[in-house]
């Protein structure tokens, strides 16, 4: 039937390196979010959900709420580079939802987290890209096996999604090249 789509084994290990990996990114940027929002613990309580979760807890309601909560923060940052920030950590929670779908879109749910940080970083730096591109090369160093594994597994990034999807998609070539290994 046209439209199905199959299946990716995932175990909860699997969620937990990708998630992990999603904190790691979503931390480096957390001091933009608080510069510009001092008070606002949003999205410092989803990176910290996510790192409980990668660490062995559950994935349930706090989690989730955790993750809204930070999107909820992104949308009343007063910097744009502060609301990439917050989807930074609102994507860390999130990565624990990485669902077991063959879709492009789901590569988002792993790679998100790292390019939300990347655009961040760009916009406090008057939207260099070479700073953009710097922290996606962070990024892939912070990616474990495991994170490269289960990537490839999925198809290659999608189009769109303007200058955070190039990121999502550079990031996305860069641990599938098989130079990174090297």
């Amino acid at each position: 039937m046209t439209g199905d789509v199959g299946e990716i084994a995932l175990s909860k290990q699997d969620l937990r390196e990708v998630t992990a990996f999603a904190a790691a990114c979503a931390e480096v940027v957390l001091d933009v979010f608080e510069g510009d929002q001092p008070d606002d613990v949003r999205p410092r309580e989803a990176i910290a959900a996510a790192w409980e979760f990668a660490r062995g807890g559950e994935r349930g309601k706090v989690l989730r709420d955790r993750a809204w909560a930070a999107l909820k923060a992104a949308q009343s940052a007063d910097t744009a580079a502060a609301r990439e920030a917050a989807r930074a950590a609102m994507s860390a929670a999130g990565a624990a939802y990485l669902h077991p779908l063959a879709r492009a879109t789901q590569v988002k749910h792993i790679l998100g987290a790292g390019a939300h940080a990347a655009r961040a970083a760009e916009l406090v730096a008057d939207d260099d890209r070479s700073v953009g591109a710097a922290h996606v090369e962070q990024a892939e160093h912070r990616a474990t096996p495991v994170v490269v594994d289960v990537l490839t597994r999925f198809p290659t990034a999608p189009s769109g999604g303007g200058r955070v999807g190039e990121l999502i998609r550079m990031l996305d070539d860069g641990l599938r090249s098989p130079t990174l290994a090297e």
